[in-house]
């Protein structure tokens, strides 16, 4: 990580909502997705990345929204970087938090940020507010009332989409086939002959499909989804060695360059920052 990047993380324990405060000059990350719904707000810099097929840049004061699985990456693209404040979204919290809100807010199906980007004053002061509490780890009753405050300033961004499964296109099967038996078998080494075997199809059609419906090949694919469960893991407090060898990386060292090219952070410093145990 260059000298000039930082990032500062932090996990609520109640919503277990994820916080982190960053700062990033030049390249910031590669393409990668997160099981969490992102919500974040540019403090300073021009941020630039790319999610949905198109490029985004995003300037102080603006909010950015990405859903679960949302292939993104990060650049600063002028001199001086950029830093932004982001919070992760627990999908299960989110649906249970507006499924609370039936009053005023549909929940037929699952939530969708209608646009990567948004210019909300009011959603990026709620994003804000919502950022302290919990990064400043404020009382339980300030923590929720500016959760209440972000999620009724959301939902003016909100759509209800059908289930994934009911989306369809003529990749579809081959493609949810092979994602089935990755996340079945991802403490494994697997190769594609074994994704061939599994869904029927020759493994050059099982990459051109996979990448159509996920827009990742499925090697990039497993590697993110190792990460996301590592950090998991690692959020638990189990030690990166442990980790590294559940999720069958040849060592931890293995896991430490994958892990610090997606967030720029070591294993052992992420676990750190999530449980406050030493390395």
């Amino acid at each position: 990580m260059a000298s000039a990047n930082w990032v500062d993380l932090s996990k609520d324990k109640d919503s277990g909502i994820e916080t982190i405060h960053a700062h990033f000059e030049g390249h910031a990350y590669d393409p990668h997705w997160h099981d969490s719904y992102l919500v974040g707000i540019t403090q300073s810099g021009l941020q630039q990345f790319s999610c949905r097929r198109q490029k985004h840049q995003s300037l102080p004061g603006k909010i950015f929204m990405l859903e679960p699985g949302e292939i993104h990456d990060g650049d600063a693209v002028q001199p001086g970087g950029f830093t932004y404040q982001m919070l992760y979204l627990d999908p299960h919290w989110l649906s249970r938090e507006l499924a609370a809100r039936r009053d005023s807010l549909s929940c037929a199906g699952d939530p969708s940020f209608e646009n990567t980007l948004a210019q909300d004053p009011q959603l990026a002061q709620a994003t804000s507010l919502a950022f302290l509490a919990l990064h400043g780890k404020e009382l339980r009753i300030v923590r929720q009332t500016a959760l209440d405050g972000l999620l009724s300033a959301l939902g003016g961004h909100l759509t209800w989409q059908p289930p994934q499964h009911e989306k369809f296109t003529p990749w579809s099967r081959v493609a949810l086939q092979a994602r089935e038996y990755l996340h079945a078998h991802l403490h494994e080494d697997i190769g594609l002959e074994q994704l061939a075997a599994a869904t029927g199809e020759s493994r050059f059609v099982i990459s051109r499909a996979f990448k159509a419906e996920f827009g990742l090949p499925p090697h990039a694919y497993l590697i993110q989804l190792k990460l996301t469960r590592a950090r998991e893991g690692l959020a638990l407090g189990r030690t990166p060695a442990a980790v590294a060898a559940d999720l069958g990386f040849a060592d931890q060292s293995h896991l430490g360059r994958w892990f610090r090219r997606a967030y720029q952070l070591t294993p052992a410093h992420y676990r750190r920052l999530c449980t406050n145990l030493p390395d």
